[in-house]
This record gives structure tokens, sequence and C-alpha cells, in this order.
């Protein structure tokens, strides 16, 4: 682990009051992308009301699977052995994270990877808002060529040393935060900050074998092209009955699209569903009856169509009562 303090550039005189109080730039390294893959790295860069760098932390963890894509962070069984769990790191992390923004690159992601680790530990990230900066360049109007993050850090003279290691990638992102949040503050920008939901439930799945217990000294059946695992739900028996209508029961048949952070795991949620006749929907479209959402007023691609098409709208709680009572579908 690594801890050191380092100073900053001065900010602008004036700064718009509503403006967070501090921030944690995160990054963390994963064995894969899906619900059960693990951290296996983590750093941050914990920074002041207007961006000033007050310390930085780094970490291994040991991830008790396979690690994944090797080829992308270079962490290996070998390396992770001798790292602490989750849970031994989790007490400091927290303290790093705690009242401030989360702030990183293509922010859902690290934050669901963050969330899911503190509820196998049973605990609660002590985290309310993020910040992803992809959201915010688009708010600068800075002109990139795409969203990742070598181009944000480019564009602002930003050297990366080492991509895919948790402690280069949160300092590279620190670095391009800090005149970001600069230029929003001269302008008046309104910072794109989003609610983040601890999990309240989470239920694991098996995970991949470990490198030598696989067989072969590969890694668990992990491939280029083939290390994002997919999950196929069964097709929905019923028809579509059209869209859902407040104050009324939800029907079997009916096709329902989740969006944005939940308190209880995606998956479960999408498990009671499609146990209750429902048709659990990846996207959304006109022929969508329900969207399920926090946060009906996010810049998702999801909730915008649904503005779009006038889809029905309800929250993580109101859709659990909904579920309680689904009116089955029509015998034929």
């Amino acid at each position: 682990m690594l801890d050191d303090r380092t100073t900053a550039a001065s900010s602008p005189t004036r700064w718009p009051a509503a403006y967070p109080q501090g921030y944690a730039v995160v990054d963390v390294e994963t064995t894969g992308l899906a619900r059960d893959d693990r951290i296996i790295s983590a750093a941050v860069y914990r920074l002041d009301a207007r961006g000033e760098v007050e310390d930085h932390w780094y970490t291994l963890v040991n991830p008790e699977r396979d690690p994944g894509p090797v080829w992308i962070h270079g962490l290996t069984s070998d390396v992770l052995e001798g790292a602490p769990l989750f849970a031994d790191i989790a007490e400091e992390f927290a303290a790093r994270l705690a009242d401030r923004v989360l702030v990183a690159h293509n922010a859902v992601f690290d934050w669901q990877m963050i969330a899911r680790e503190y509820a196998r530990a049973e605990r609660e990230a002590p985290v309310r808002q993020r910040l992803c900066t992809i959201a915010l360049s688009k708010e600068l109007g800075l002109p990139l060529p795409n969203h990742k993050l070598e181009s944000l850090a480019a564009h602002f003279g930003v050297v990366q040393r080492r991509a895919h290691h948790a402690l280069d990638d949160a300092r590279v992102l620190a670095e391009a935060f800090r005149p970001s949040l600069r230029a929003a503050a001269e302008g008046g920008v309104r910072l794109p900050l989003l609610e983040c939901r601890a999990l309240t439930e989470w239920q694991d799945r098996p995970a991949p074998l470990i490198g030598r217990q696989a067989g072969g000294g590969g890694y668990g059946g992990y491939r280029p092209g083939t290390w994002r695992p997919a999950r196929k739900r069964p097709a929905c028996p019923y028809p579509n009955p059209g869209r859902y209508e407040e104050g009324k029961r939800l029907k079997q048949g009916m096709r329902v699209a989740f969006s944005g952070d939940t308190s209880v795991e995606r998956d479960l949620l999408e498990d009671r569903a499609t146990e209750a006749g429902l048709h659990v929907a990846t996207s959304l479209s006109r022929l969508t009856s329900l969207l399920v959402t926090n946060d009906p007023d996010s810049g998702t691609s999801k909730a915008a169509k649904a503005r779009q098409y006038g889809t029905p709208v309800v929250d993580e709680a109101a859709f659990g009562q909904l579920l309680a009572d689904v009116e089955p579908a029509p015998e034929e």
C-alpha cells in the first residue's frame, strides 16, 4: 500500500457554493466485467473541494479466484496470492471514500464493482454520489476524438505511464479531472452528479476455478474475446399485453427494462421479474411496458428513450410492491 502527499495548482477565487466538499478519484482493476467478477487492485486519489490533491493510496486485492485477463492488467495468481482479501482492506478503503464524491472514468462500472465487494463483505460503501469524467467532458464540450481515458489525458497534457495499472490510471484521471473541475467552476457548469445506492441484497454464484485448478495452467476458461461471460434468460412464454397503467397491476408478458443503481442486486431483481412471468428487456423500445429506475432524470439512454416514448417509469420500491401481485396471462 502507498500513501503520499503532494500539492496542486491554484484554483479560481470564486467557487460555486453547491459544489462538493471533496472528491475520491478511483480506479479499480478487476477479474472481468460481469457481476461475479472481483476487484484485484484499487487506487484512490483524495482531492479537496477545489481539486487539490491531498494524498493517494493503492493496494492489491486477492480475489479468491482466477485473475481473469492477465494480458490486460498483468496481475497473475502468483502476484495476488499474498495480497489482502477485500474484507481486510474494506475499512481503509471506506475511510478514503467517506464524505466524498466518487470520481471515475465510466464511474458506473467502478461504483458497481465496489458496491458488490462491500455487499459480499456484508458492509456498505460510504459513497452517496458519483461523478463520471466522461459525462463531465461532455458537459464541458471538450473536443475529444473519443471517450477513452488516454484521450482525456492527452487533451490536458497528462502522460500515462502504465495503462491498466490502478495507481497510474487513478493518477492520470486525477490530473485530468483537476483542470476539468476548475473549468466547470469558472464556467458555472452544473456537475453531472448521480446518486449511488449501496447494495442491500446480494447473492454470489460459483466462481471459475483458479489457474492451476482449472487445468493446463490456464485461467479458468478466460481467453481474449471470451472473458466477459453472458447470462441468457429463458424466453418469456406470454405475449406482451402492452404498457403498464398507473394504479393497476402488472400483467404477465409485460416487457420490463431496468436502468441505474438499485439497492437489490440487478440480477436478483431481474430473476424475480422473470419468475413472475415478465419479459426482462436489455434495451428500451416503443414496446417496453415499464422502466424501473431510481433516477428517472438521469442521462442514461434508457431514461432518455423512456421520456421520448412516454414509457411509464416506477422506482425500485414501487416495482417490488407490483411484483407481489402480478396479473396472470389469460389462458388460451
